[in-house]
């Protein structure tokens, strides 16, 4: 399915930062960036990335923080108090 087919069906942007321990030195948090068009408030795509993360990565999950955003959504007008005269 294209992207835009994903919209028109309520996907919406969805950043995470996720922060986790890095493997080698466990006291040190790392942040990772991930970023995809997802469903909310379920967020069905970004809980299938962190069971893979918890899965199959070494660096152990500290938090993660989320923000969704709808791309398509209808136009806003704002109307400005101004006359303006050409001649």
């Amino acid at each position: 399915m294209s992207d835009f087919a994903k919209q028109l069906k309520d996907y919406r942007l969805t950043t995470a930062e996720i922060l986790y321990h890095m493997p080698d030195h466990p006291a040190v948090l790392q942040s990772y960036i991930w970023q995809e068009l997802d469903i909310a408030p379920r967020f069905p795509v970004l809980h299938k990335f962190l069971d893979f993360w918890t899965l199959n990565l070494d660096g152990k999950l500290h938090s993660v923080r989320v923000a969704s955003t709808a791309l398509i959504k209808p136009a806003e007008f704002r109307l400005a108090n101004v006359s303006l005269t050409l001649q």
